[in-house]
C-alpha cells in the first residue's frame, strides 16, 4: 500500500512540475515538450498508484501533491504570494489525506 502513495505522490509532482514548466520557460517549443513529458509521466505514475489504492486515496494525494507543490513552486520561483487562508486550505488537504490513508476504505489485494 506503501508503494500506491509513492506513486500517487509521484503522480502529484510531475503534474505540478507540467505547470510550473509552462511558466518558467520562454520557448514554446520546449514549454509544449516539458508539458507532453511531464503529463504522460504524470499518468504513468497515478495509473501505477491505482494498482495499490482505492480511486478515491490515488486521486486525493495526487491532487494534494500537485496543489501543494505548485503553491510552494509559485511562492519560491515565481514570487506569487500566498495567503493565510492558502495555509489554512493546504493543511485541510493534508488532514485528509491522512485521514484517507488511515481508513480503510477498499483494500486492494494483489493479483498478477
Amino acid at each position: 500500500m506503501a508503494e500506491g502513495y509513492v506513486w500517487a505522490i509521484a503522480a502529484g509532482f510531475n503534474a505540478a512540475l507540467a505547470a510550473i514548466s509552462a511558466k518558467f520557460f520562454s520557448s514554446q517549443l520546449i514549454k509544449c515538450g516539458c508539458v507532453i513529458l511531464f503529463n504522460v509521466t504524470m499518468w504513468g505514475c497515478y495509473v501505477n498508484s491505482l494498482k495499490a489504492l482505492s480511486s478515491l486515496q490515488a486521486t486525493v494525494t495526487n491532487f494534494a501533491t500537485n496543489f501543494l507543490s505548485s503553491g510552494l513552486a509559485g511562492f519560491l520561483l515565481f514570487r506569487e504570494p500566498l495567503p493565510i487562508q492558502w495555509f489554512a486550505g493546504a493543511s485541510l488537504i493534508v488532514l485528509g489525506v491522512i485521514v484517507l490513508s488511515k481508513s480503510s476504505i477498499v483494500k486492494k489485494t494483489h493479483t498478477s
